[in-house]
């Protein structure tokens, strides 16, 4: 039976197939976008310093322009998103992707790698995790809007470990200019036609959004529980880019050779991936934001503990663990959180707006603990995990275990309980 939350895909017959095949392919175009447009930039950062005559941080500050220009147009994308829908937008995201990739393999100064950074940053609001997210929110019902995005995220995971080995391999036997041309080359072939064939139309976008309930972004902005919620994600995002940029320095400030410090943080990845299963499960029955919120108050003993107990490996690395099983969690938590509460008919706009104080976070924060020792550092991580916890749990509405155990009942129809503010 096909919910008639999901009108965009609601063929006879068709319906699961068309949610299948576009999870299937934003999965692929997730994993060779992030791969090419972020992770690449680590392996190439000496060879291109050596190249342009500077230092490694002076080319480094190019992925900081790339994450503010992404966090600029957030608001701009997220509003073409809600109108039109997500095809055009992410196909010309992706084609301005390769262009950006191609231009990069071409730059002979700092400025023309700054100016190319900027279309880089761009392309990824367009194309990127924000981008898709809204995609699959406005296709998929409440019942399979977790799942869908937990599957994406999965796949998605095993960008750096992909392109990582393969950009370094390609640089190596090619140079770094061949390597980014041969990249851009990838992600033509698999981004720009996949984009095209899979993401809903316009129409069909409109289709579907025209008779979705959904709250004005302006009533959103309104709402205590909006701020609320936006200060936990905030808080989260600055904490756990802290811990996970100074982890290894920590552990090994606390005795572990570097070695055992890089494979106890080298959990992180792989907690992730069970802490974002384990919470798409829960919630199903108890809520998303109160699942979450229980996770960022693990996280919170865990990093909190690790400045006391992590001069024992079992110590740490239960430590490490508790701290992991949040670690990817607000990558699928806050979208479900918010689609759930403000609808769907203006997701893209509402949480664009969360997008540019969490970046900020994530960029301040690591700066800001590498000045603090290792125990003030974990404290004020901690610190930032517990207020998560705190405010998420405030921002909680009345029902939300309720409306989440009644989606998942069968027979039950999965709009019961949408949230839109009155």
């Amino acid at each position: 039976m096909t919910s008639r939350s999901t009108p965009a895909i609601t063929r006879p017959g068709g319906g699961r197939t068309r949610l299948t095949t576009l999870v299937a392919i934003l999965a692929v175009t997730q994993t060779v976008g992030y791969g090419i447009l972020y992770y690449t930039f680590s392996v190439l950062i000496s060879p291109i310093a050596h190249d342009l005559h500077t230092s490694t941080a002076r080319v480094t500050a190019a992925i900081t322009i790339s994450v503010l220009a992404g966090s600029a147009a957030a608001i701009p994308v997220g509003r073409w998103l809600d109108r039109h829908g997500g095809r055009a937008l992410m196909a010309t995201g992706s084609l301005l992707g390769v262009a950006a990739v191609v231009a990069w393999s071409q730059v002979h100064s700092l400025v023309q790698l700054y100016f190319v950074f900027v279309f880089i940053g761009a392309a990824s609001a367009m194309s990127l995790y924000e981008a898709a997210f809204a995609v699959l929110i406005a296709t998929s019902g409440p019942e399979r809007r977790a799942s869908a995005m937990l599957q994406v995220t999965i796949v998605a995971g095993f960008a750096s470990s992909i392109f990582l080995p393969l950009t370094g391999w390609l640089a190596t036997e090619w140079g770094w200019r061949t390597t980014l041309l041969t990249l851009a080359g990838l992600l033509a072939a698999t981004a720009i036609p996949g984009h095209l064939i899979a993401v809903p139309s316009r129409r069909v976008h409109r289709e579907h959004t025209s008779s979705q309930p959904g709250t004005r972004p302006a009533d959103a902005l309104r709402d205590r529980g909006f701020w609320l919620l936006g200060g936990a994600f905030v808080l989260h995002a600055a904490a756990v880019s802290s811990v996970g940029v100074l982890l290894v320095t920590s552990l090994q400030h606390l005795g572990h050779t570097a070695k055992t410090a890089a494979t106890v943080a080298g959990l992180l990845g792989v907690l992730s991936v069970t802490g974002r299963l384990t919470t798409t499960a829960v919630a199903r029955r108890h809520g998303m934001a109160s699942v979450t919120a229980i996770l960022f108050g693990v996280q919170a003993v865990g990093v909190a503990a690790l400045p006391y107990l992590g001069r024992n490996l079992a110590a740490a690395g239960a430590c490490v663990t508790a701290f992991g099983l949040g670690f990817g969690v607000a990558t699928i938590a806050r979208p479900a959180i918010v689609a759930a509460r403000y609808g769907t008919a203006r997701y893209a706009t509402i949480s664009s707006a969360l997008v540019l104080p969490i970046t900020l976070a994530k960029a301040a924060a690591p700066l800001t603990a590498a000045l603090l020792s290792v125990r003030w550092a974990m404290t004020a991580a901690a610190a930032g995990c517990l207020g998560a916890a705190v405010l998420l749990s405030w921002s909680a509405r009345p029902g939300e275990a309720r409306t989440a155990r009644r989606r998942s009942s069968p027979g039950v129809d999965p709009q019961v309980g949408s949230a839109t503010l009155r």
